[in-house]
């Protein structure tokens, strides 16, 4: 299995960060309205999306 390259972060600006962000909030909503209805096929994926929920709020932290 290879291993999925994560994104440069340090590049982007303030703005396009918490674009960003919003964008992986509504995608672990949505995933958890499809858990509640059945079971998901994906187990990892909300321990993914919270991980790189906390990279970018890192990184605009860092920027601040």
């Amino acid at each position: 299995m290879a291993k999925k390259k994560t994104e440069n972060l340090k590049g982007l600006k303030i703005d396009e960060l918490k674009k960003k962000l919003s964008n992986l909030e509504e995608e672990i909503r949505i995933l958890r309205f499809k858990a509640e209805g059945s079971k998901s096929k994906n187990v990892k994926e909300f321990a993914v999306l919270r991980k790189q929920i906390a990279r970018v709020l890192t990184e605009i932290n860092r920027k601040k």
